[in-house]
């Protein structure tokens, strides 16, 4: 399984996933089209987001791969926009990252 992870992760949901066998890329700066390419959008199998400054990628990320599961876990609120194309919206504050991570993998 490969996963991206977007944004600081500062709740860590990006070691867990790692700590569960998952190869993980980290994608730093601005998310861009570019940037999901370099980073294997193509073949992953999940995107993390844990930034919403980082929701705009949703759509992009979606077009490159329709069948990444877009998995939100930020303490923001997702975007409206983005709601329709994000599988699953966790606050850190509500699960503990190695929960969820063992329940995507």
């Amino acid at each position: 399984m490969k996963a991206l992870v977007s944004g600081a992760d500062d709740d860590g949901l990006g070691d867990a996933l790692d700590a569960e066998g998952v190869e993980v890329t980290r994608i730093d700066g601005v998310v861009t089209g570019e940037a999901l390419d370099a980073a294997g959008i193509d073949d992953a199998d999940l995107f993390v987001i844990t930034d919403a400054d980082d929701a705009t990628a949703v759509a992009v990320a979606k077009e490159r791969n329709p069948d990444v599961k877009v998995v939100f876990y930020a303490r923001e609120s997702l975007p409206e926009f983005a709601k329709g194309q994000a599988d699953l919206a966790v606050d850190p504050a509500l699960l503990e990252s190695d929960v969820v991570a063992e329940e995507l993998v």
